[in-house]
Protein backbone atom coordinates (compact mmCIF):
# COMPACT_ATOMS: atom_id res chain seq x y z
CA UNK A 1 0.00 0.00 0.00
CA UNK A 2 0.96 2.95 -1.03
CA UNK A 3 0.82 5.33 1.98
CA UNK A 4 2.75 8.03 0.36
CA UNK A 5 0.21 8.51 -2.61
CA UNK A 6 -2.68 8.15 -0.81
CA UNK A 7 -1.92 11.09 1.64
CA UNK A 8 -0.92 13.11 -1.37
CA UNK A 9 -4.42 12.64 -2.85
CA UNK A 10 -5.78 13.65 0.77
CA UNK A 11 -4.33 16.58 0.76
CA UNK A 12 -5.48 17.41 -2.69
CA UNK A 13 -9.24 16.57 -2.39
CA UNK A 14 -9.21 18.78 1.31
CA UNK A 15 -7.57 21.74 -0.43
CA UNK A 16 -9.86 21.35 -3.89
CA UNK A 17 -12.85 21.34 -1.19
CA UNK A 18 -11.43 24.07 0.75
CA UNK A 19 -11.39 26.35 -2.24
CA UNK A 20 -14.53 25.12 -3.10
CA UNK A 21 -15.83 26.72 0.59
CA UNK A 22 -14.12 30.27 -0.85
CA UNK A 23 -11.01 30.08 1.21
CA UNK A 24 -8.28 32.49 0.12
CA UNK A 25 -5.25 30.30 -1.97
CA UNK A 26 -2.98 31.37 0.51
CA UNK A 27 -4.98 30.07 3.65
CA UNK A 28 -5.36 26.87 1.71
CA UNK A 29 -1.28 26.69 0.91
CA UNK A 30 -0.86 27.17 4.75
CA UNK A 31 -3.26 24.94 6.00
CA UNK A 32 -2.37 22.06 4.16
CA UNK A 33 1.23 22.87 4.53
CA UNK A 34 0.38 22.66 8.15
CA UNK A 35 -0.89 19.15 8.06
CA UNK A 36 1.54 17.86 6.06
CA UNK A 37 4.45 18.75 8.68
CA UNK A 38 2.04 17.45 10.93
CA UNK A 39 2.08 13.81 9.23
CA UNK A 40 5.33 13.80 8.52
CA UNK A 41 5.93 14.39 12.41
CA UNK A 42 3.78 12.41 14.04
CA UNK A 43 4.70 9.74 11.73
CA UNK A 44 0.97 9.17 11.00
CA UNK A 45 0.13 6.36 7.53
CA UNK A 46 -2.98 7.71 6.94
CA UNK A 47 -3.94 10.54 6.62
CA UNK A 48 -7.73 9.67 6.66
CA UNK A 49 -7.48 8.09 9.89
CA UNK A 50 -5.82 11.00 11.55
CA UNK A 51 -8.25 14.01 10.27
CA UNK A 52 -11.06 12.13 9.41
CA UNK A 53 -12.54 12.08 6.08
CA UNK A 54 -11.92 15.17 3.87
CA UNK A 55 -15.16 16.33 3.77
CA UNK A 56 -16.22 16.60 6.80
CA UNK A 57 -12.48 17.94 7.79
CA UNK A 58 -12.91 20.73 5.22
CA UNK A 59 -16.45 21.70 6.85
CA UNK A 60 -14.11 21.69 9.99
CA UNK A 61 -11.56 23.74 8.77
CA UNK A 62 -13.98 26.27 6.74
CA UNK A 63 -16.84 26.45 8.79
CA UNK A 64 -17.55 30.18 8.42
CA UNK A 65 -18.46 29.54 4.69
CA UNK A 66 -20.64 26.75 5.49
CA UNK A 67 -22.54 28.39 8.57
CA UNK A 68 -24.62 31.27 7.84
CA UNK A 69 -24.68 32.71 11.38
CA UNK A 70 -20.70 33.25 11.25
CA UNK A 71 -17.43 31.25 12.50
CA UNK A 72 -18.37 28.76 16.08
CA UNK A 73 -16.36 29.29 18.80
CA UNK A 74 -12.71 28.41 18.78
CA UNK A 75 -12.38 28.46 14.92
CA UNK A 76 -8.83 29.39 14.04
CA UNK A 77 -7.98 30.99 10.88
CA UNK A 78 -3.83 30.89 9.76
CA UNK A 79 -1.43 33.77 7.77
CA UNK A 80 2.07 33.03 7.26
CA UNK A 81 3.99 36.69 6.25
CA UNK A 82 7.49 37.97 6.57
CA UNK A 83 8.64 41.53 7.30
CA UNK A 84 12.14 43.10 7.30
CA UNK A 85 13.62 44.42 10.30
CA UNK A 86 12.75 48.05 9.21
CA UNK A 87 9.08 47.28 9.55
CA UNK A 88 8.46 44.13 11.31
CA UNK A 89 7.38 45.84 14.99
CA UNK A 90 5.28 48.28 13.43
CA UNK A 91 3.55 45.45 11.38
CA UNK A 92 3.25 43.19 14.47
CA UNK A 93 1.81 45.51 16.37
CA UNK A 94 -0.79 46.26 13.31
CA UNK A 95 -1.88 42.94 12.79
CA UNK A 96 -1.68 42.22 16.57
CA UNK A 97 -4.26 44.89 16.78
CA UNK A 98 -6.27 42.79 14.30
CA UNK A 99 -6.37 39.82 16.33
CA UNK A 100 -3.44 38.16 15.22
CA UNK A 101 -0.90 35.92 17.24
CA UNK A 102 1.71 34.88 16.00
CA UNK A 103 2.83 30.96 17.30
CA UNK A 104 6.52 31.05 15.50
CA UNK A 105 9.35 32.03 13.12
CA UNK A 106 9.60 28.98 10.76
CA UNK A 107 13.32 28.41 9.06
CA UNK A 108 11.77 31.20 6.13
CA UNK A 109 11.99 33.93 8.71
CA UNK A 110 8.08 33.99 8.12
CA UNK A 111 5.72 34.72 11.22
CA UNK A 112 3.32 31.84 11.65
CA UNK A 113 0.46 33.77 12.97
CA UNK A 114 -3.49 32.54 13.86
CA UNK A 115 -6.72 34.35 14.90
CA UNK A 116 -9.75 32.76 16.67
CA UNK A 117 -12.30 33.86 13.91
CA UNK A 118 -15.09 33.69 17.04
CA UNK A 119 -13.45 36.02 20.01
CA UNK A 120 -10.13 37.51 18.25
CA UNK A 121 -7.90 39.57 21.22
CA UNK A 122 -5.81 42.10 20.51
CA UNK A 123 -1.73 41.50 20.54
CA UNK A 124 1.07 43.39 20.81
CA UNK A 125 4.77 42.69 20.31
CA UNK A 126 8.36 43.42 20.54
CA UNK A 127 11.61 42.32 18.86
CA UNK A 128 15.16 41.53 21.27
CA UNK A 129 18.41 41.46 19.69
CA UNK A 130 19.79 38.69 20.70
CA UNK A 131 23.79 38.31 19.30
CA UNK A 132 25.32 37.68 23.06
CA UNK A 133 23.52 34.69 23.30
CA UNK A 134 19.12 34.93 25.18
CA UNK A 135 20.41 34.31 28.54
CA UNK A 136 18.17 35.84 31.16
CA UNK A 137 16.50 37.63 28.55
CA UNK A 138 13.20 35.37 29.09
CA UNK A 139 13.08 36.04 32.45
CA UNK A 140 13.50 39.47 32.31
CA UNK A 141 10.80 40.44 30.35
CA UNK A 142 8.00 37.70 31.53
CA UNK A 143 7.45 39.62 35.06
CA UNK A 144 5.53 42.29 31.95
CA UNK A 145 3.83 39.72 30.52
CA UNK A 146 5.94 38.86 27.52
CA UNK A 147 6.31 36.30 25.76
CA UNK A 148 8.75 34.57 23.66
CA UNK A 149 7.06 33.78 19.97
CA UNK A 150 10.01 33.08 17.81
CA UNK A 151 13.34 33.40 17.21
CA UNK A 152 15.55 34.02 13.19
CA UNK A 153 19.04 34.78 13.15
CA UNK A 154 20.18 36.97 15.54
CA UNK A 155 16.47 38.22 16.73
CA UNK A 156 14.01 37.01 18.78
CA UNK A 157 10.30 38.38 19.04
CA UNK A 158 8.12 38.34 22.37
CA UNK A 159 4.38 38.57 22.53
CA UNK A 160 1.69 39.37 24.91
CA UNK A 161 -2.06 39.86 25.00
CA UNK A 162 -3.24 43.62 25.37
CA UNK A 163 -6.27 41.91 27.66
CA UNK A 164 -4.43 42.35 30.60
CA UNK A 165 -4.48 46.10 30.06
CA UNK A 166 -7.49 46.78 28.24
CA UNK A 167 -9.64 44.27 29.54
CA UNK A 168 -13.17 43.70 27.58
CA UNK A 169 -11.93 46.45 24.99
CA UNK A 170 -9.16 44.05 23.68
CA UNK A 171 -11.30 41.53 22.47
CA UNK A 172 -12.30 42.75 18.58
CA UNK A 173 -16.41 42.55 17.29
CA UNK A 174 -15.65 42.98 13.88
CA UNK A 175 -11.92 42.36 12.64
CA UNK A 176 -10.98 42.89 9.09
CA UNK A 177 -10.33 39.75 6.68
CA UNK A 178 -7.15 38.61 6.65
CA UNK A 179 -4.36 40.39 4.48
CA UNK A 180 -4.21 39.39 1.15
CA UNK A 181 -0.24 40.05 1.06
CA UNK A 182 2.66 37.83 2.98
CA UNK A 183 5.32 39.59 1.90
CA UNK A 184 6.28 43.37 3.62
CA UNK A 185 9.58 43.94 2.91
CA UNK A 186 10.66 46.96 2.94
CA UNK A 187 12.27 49.47 0.49
CA UNK A 188 14.85 49.90 2.84
CA UNK A 189 15.63 46.22 3.01
CA UNK A 190 15.84 46.01 -1.20
CA UNK A 191 17.97 49.14 -1.04
CA UNK A 192 20.72 47.13 1.32
CA UNK A 193 20.74 44.54 -0.84
CA UNK A 194 21.76 46.66 -3.56
CA UNK A 195 24.11 48.89 -2.06
CA UNK A 196 25.50 45.06 -0.85
CA UNK A 197 25.68 44.00 -4.29
CA UNK A 198 27.40 46.92 -5.77
CA UNK A 199 30.22 47.19 -3.09
CA UNK A 200 30.93 43.44 -4.18
CA UNK A 201 31.24 44.58 -7.51
CA UNK A 202 33.53 47.28 -6.60
CA UNK A 203 35.78 45.26 -4.25
CA UNK A 204 36.09 42.91 -7.02
CA UNK A 205 36.81 45.20 -9.78
CA UNK A 206 39.45 47.13 -7.39
CA UNK A 207 41.39 43.59 -6.91
CA UNK A 208 41.64 43.25 -10.73
CA UNK A 209 42.97 46.60 -11.13
CA UNK A 210 45.64 45.98 -8.30
CA UNK A 211 46.45 42.50 -9.91
CA UNK A 212 46.73 43.71 -13.64
CA UNK A 213 44.19 40.05 -13.58
CA UNK A 214 40.36 41.22 -14.65
CA UNK A 215 39.24 37.62 -14.56
CA UNK A 216 40.57 36.90 -11.04
CA UNK A 217 38.77 39.99 -9.84
CA UNK A 218 35.54 39.68 -11.25
CA UNK A 219 35.26 35.80 -10.84
CA UNK A 220 36.27 37.01 -7.00
CA UNK A 221 33.55 39.40 -7.07
CA UNK A 222 31.41 37.27 -8.58
CA UNK A 223 31.79 34.52 -5.98
CA UNK A 224 31.43 37.16 -3.09
CA UNK A 225 27.91 38.60 -4.58
CA UNK A 226 26.27 35.57 -4.79
CA UNK A 227 27.48 33.78 -1.65
CA UNK A 228 26.06 37.41 -0.29
CA UNK A 229 23.18 37.67 -1.98
CA UNK A 230 21.64 33.78 -2.68
CA UNK A 231 20.34 33.06 0.58
CA UNK A 232 18.12 36.75 0.77
CA UNK A 233 17.56 36.03 -2.99
CA UNK A 234 16.12 32.81 -2.02
CA UNK A 235 13.63 34.15 0.73
CA UNK A 236 12.58 36.89 -1.67
CA UNK A 237 11.94 35.24 -4.24
CA UNK A 238 9.99 32.27 -2.15
CA UNK A 239 7.92 35.11 -0.95
CA UNK A 240 7.07 36.79 -4.44
CA UNK A 241 6.51 33.61 -5.88
CA UNK A 242 4.13 32.68 -3.11
CA UNK A 243 2.48 36.06 -3.14
CA UNK A 244 1.49 36.18 -7.16
CA UNK A 245 0.34 32.31 -7.06
CA UNK A 246 -3.20 31.80 -7.68
CA UNK A 247 -4.15 28.15 -7.14
CA UNK A 248 -3.03 26.07 -4.61
CA UNK A 249 0.03 24.06 -5.56
CA UNK A 250 -1.25 20.78 -4.01
CA UNK A 251 -4.61 21.46 -6.48
CA UNK A 252 -4.11 19.27 -9.87
CA UNK A 253 -4.88 20.53 -12.99
CA UNK A 254 -7.81 19.21 -14.56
Amino acid sequence: MNTRYEQDSYLTDLAERLLAHGLPADRVEATVADLTAHLEESGAEDAEAEFGPAAEFARQLAPEAAAPDGPPEGHVETWRWTADTHVDEELLNRFGDQGWEVERVDALGRFVSHRDLARPQRWEYRRELITRGREGLDERLAPDGWEACGTWVIYAWFKRPKAAGLGPAAEIAAPPPAPERSNFLSRKFYALLAVLGAAVVLGGLGSALDDDDAGTGLGFAGGLLAGACVPFGLIVGCRLWTDRRKRCPWVRKR
